[in-house]
């Protein structure tokens, strides 16, 4: 391959000749436009609590110089508007929060959520979470994981785009502190069946099906989901010594 210096983030991958190579993601990017109340938060907060794209592509990135403090890291992906986000962050001062959403606008709405709740220990970053695990965080670093309402992709067609799957798994237990939890919820009972059992197949996970997260607020995704006549369901996977 050739000197050309190209981005390391996703979307920019090339192939050996230089071409552009498809990628196979468990999102898509909706629409950037902000509304008014959107806008004033992203003004007012996104140089401190948002972390640019091209920020990672520097060889001297780090999370903690983002966060100004070393302290345990939780990761949050598909943080939405940010409910759930700036209430759990805000009851765990001693930790940060780090939130993957490639959606700008709520990113926005987070950022007023996270003023409102007096939550500074969240920063938040568009950048793709999958990518971002393997080559941004190391080994056992993560005291926490929250995956809540991941897009179910219903059409089996698209279930290959889901998130929680086994080559998923084992990055993200690997990215977690032995002991750690990682939190996911779904309104869609295909999911919730699939992530048990790719999660009860990952030898370095124990856990199943556990009662709804009392400290996790119900979101407006929730209540769709509950409007809708779906069942929630929560999961919880502790990281266990693996094979």
């Amino acid at each position: 391959m050739d000197e050309r210096v190209t981005p390391a983030r996703p979307h920019h991958k090339l192939t050996a000749d230089g071409r552009r190579m498809r990628e196979v993601l468990s999102y898509s990017r909706r629409g950037n436009r902000f509304t008014p109340r959107q806008a004033q938060a992203w003004t007012a907060h996104h140089d401190a609590w948002v972390i640019p794209d091209e920020a990672v592509d520097r060889p001297d990135f780090s999370f903690a110089d983002w966060f100004g403090r070393e302290a345990p890291l939780v990761v949050e992906i598909g943080s939405g508007v940010g409910e759930a986000t700036a209430a759990l962050a805000a009851a765990r001062p001693d930790h940060d929060v780090l939130a993957f959403e490639v959606w700008r606008p709520g990113v926005a709405d987070t950022l007023w959520r996270l003023h409102e709740a007096g939550a500074e220990n969240v920063r938040l970053i568009c950048v793709d979470a999958v990518w971002s695990l393997e080559n941004l965080l190391g080994e056992g670093t993560l005291a926490g994981l929250w995956t809540f309402f991941p897009d179910p992709w219903p059409k089996t067609r698209h279930h290959k785009r889901r998130l929680v799957g086994p080559d998923f798994a084992r990055l993200a237990a690997g990215r977690l502190a032995l002991g750690a939890t990682w939190r996911l919820a779904t309104d869609w009972s295909s999911y919730a069946e699939q992530m048990r059992a790719v999660l009860d197949a990952e030898p370095s996970l124990d856990g199943g099906p556990v009662p709804r997260w009392v400290e996790r607020p119900i979101t407006r995704f929730e209540r769709k989901g509950i409007e809708a006549g779906r069942t929630i369901s929560d999961l919880a996977y502790r990281r266990v010594p693996g094979h």
